[in-house]
């Protein structure tokens, strides 16, 4: 199979959504599904993996401020995964922040072990850490008390997505059912 990489089309955001959404599935972000295609901001940087069809099957948006540019999503379709798009997607990327002045590139990610292998393998180091805490009614009706200490007047909360520092992994595993680990990776370009 042939595929084009290329910078990111209006045209492109059905098949851009498809592609996050199907990646995303098998990882801890499979509840990170987006509407409408996140805007990166200028001078960013979107590029697409396309097949031979013209489907997005890989992405790669990112962005740039000062000397450090920011990955903001990778994603590559389950299909298509292990041809070697994500490392060509990143050369692209370093080559293009690095153009635009950064000296670093960085990512934050959660704990999935595929995903930091990749980073790993490709070079990034692993630095910064915090949680990723979910408390969701549905799990566990108790959960959302035990993080809104007091809601807002006539609001119950369903579900709550905060951050809590590392030190606080125990704690938070003891109460919540779902706590990530959300990994900072950077590498000098």
């Amino acid at each position: 199979m042939t595929y084009t990489l290329r910078a990111y089309a209006p045209s492109d955001e059905t098949s851009w959504l498809r592609c996050r959404v199907l990646a995303f599935l098998d990882t801890a972000y499979y509840d990170s599904v987006e509407p409408a295609k996140p805007t990166v901001a200028a001078p960013g940087l979107e590029l697409v993996a396309v097949d031979e069809h013209g489907a997005v099957v890989g992405i790669m948006d990112a962005e740039v401020e000062g000397d450090l540019a920011t990955i903001e999503t990778v994603a590559i379709h389950p299909d298509h995964r292990r041809r070697g798009l994500a490392r060509e997607l990143l050369a692209r990327t370093r080559a293009w922040a690095r153009a635009a002045g950064a000296t670093t590139l960085d990512a934050w990610t959660r704990d999935d072990a595929d995903t930091l292998a990749w980073y790993r393998a490709v070079g990034f180091a692993e630095s910064d850490h915090y949680l990723h805490v979910y408390a969701f009614h549905y799990a566990d009706p108790a959960e959302p008390g035990r993080a809104v200490v007091q809601a807002a007047a006539g609001l119950k909360p369903i579900h709550v997505f905060a951050h809590a520092p590392l030190a606080e992994e125990a704690r938070m595993r003891e109460e919540f059912g779902r706590v990530h680990v959300c990994r900072r990776f950077a590498m000098a370009i």
